[in-house]
């Protein structure tokens, strides 16, 4: 047993000491309030959701921030939240080391206006993957999308295993990436939403490559649940999906202004004394499928790329293993 397996286990098995089932349940023994953790002057799908009344009478509980997707979702897999979401990549480590979770439904991509892009210095000698070679890369944490995306890249511009290993990832919380860049203590800064456009305004860098440009547009992560809170929780389960699935759509289908508005509105209202400066350059979520429906490719993808980094054995994992659209209304067209 690897030491990810030993203390997920540790961690799940001190959760379910500590913590006891999710807060307020309806006339027929479902839950109706969910645990989750946020993000500092954003707004979630899950959030904007529950403004919009599209949860119904199922109601959030904030229990805190994060930053980190594996985090959020070994929270939600040892009971300590309710959902959380990740890369996919983070999610199929987790389902591997025998996490009992089910992605139900996409919650950002990168497309045209939502993306991740890898900067350098202007004047850089730094112009192709190969440059990359014993140079420093910043990312927000290891193991979840900015290191796939970042190997893919050096995989398709040709540098073998060896190679890959002498670029260096590392770990920089992202409101320090352009600083750390511009004071050269990274050769590549990864950088995105808000921290991307301002970077850019001040001028000085220009991408190596993005994510979008690699890949095109694609569902990155999803939120997951635990196998037995859906097991026992099966109409809460659907109006949670089906809700984050419509503010979604209600995201894409509205001028910017008027969901930019919405959001300095909600962050207004839950008065965790934030800054909504950021909120101001949101563009999109990057969910490029129809209410967030999760498709084979947005997990096989990172199942390869694992598999190439020797994290994952053929047949460890099935697609069947690792994702369900059973409880989300556009998978029917029954959503309205």
């Amino acid at each position: 047993m690897n030491k990810f397996r030993l203390v997920l286990v540790f961690t799940f098995l001190v959760a379910l000491s500590a913590c006891g089932s999710s807060g307020g349940a309806s006339g027929d023994g479902e839950v109706t309030e969910l645990r989750y953790q946020g993000s500092v002057g954003a707004v979630t799908p899950p959030e904007l959701a529950e403004d919009l009344g599209y949860l119904g009478k199922v109601k959030l509980k904030w229990v805190g921030n994060t930053i980190s997707g594996p985090q959020d979702i070994q929270s939600a897999a040892t009971g300590q939240t309710d959902f959380g979401g990740a890369f996919n990549g983070a999610v199929i480590k987790l389902v591997a080391a025998k996490a009992p979770i089910k992605a139900v439904i996409s919650y950002y991509g990168s497309d045209k206006d939502a993306y991740n892009g890898y900067y350098v210095l202007d004047g850089s000698p730094i112009k192709t993957a190969r440059d990359l070679i014993g140079k420093k890369i910043a990312v927000n944490t290891l193991g979840a999308h900015h290191e796939a995306v970042i190997k893919e890249y050096l995989k398709r511009a040709g540098l073998t295993k060896e190679e890959i290993k002498q670029v260096e990832l590392v770990v920089t919380p992202p409101v320090n990436t352009e600083q750390a860049l511009r004071q050269k203590q990274i050769d590549v800064g990864t950088l995105g939403g808000i921290l991307r456009d301002k970077a850019l305004e001040r001028g000085g860098i220009h991408p190596l490559f993005t994510d979008y440009e690699l890949l095109g547009a694609f569902n990155a992560g999803t939120y997951v649940l635990r196998d037995d809170f859906i097991a026992k929780n099966p109409a809460t389960t659907r109006t949670f999906v089906t809700g984050v699935a419509k503010a979604i759509e209600w995201s894409k289908t509205h001028p910017r202004d008027e969901v930019v508005a919405r959001f300095k509105s909600i962050i207004a209202k839950r008065k965790r004394s934030e800054d909504a400066t950021a909120i101001g350059y949101w563009k999109s979520y990057g969910v490029s499928a129809k209410g967030g429906l999760i498709g084979d490719k947005d997990f096989q993808t990172w199942i390869d790329w694992l598999q190439r980094e020797g994290e994952l054995q053929p047949g460890q994992v099935k697609l069947s293993d690792l994702y369900t659209n059973s409880f989300n209304s556009y998978a029917n067209g029954s959503a309205q």
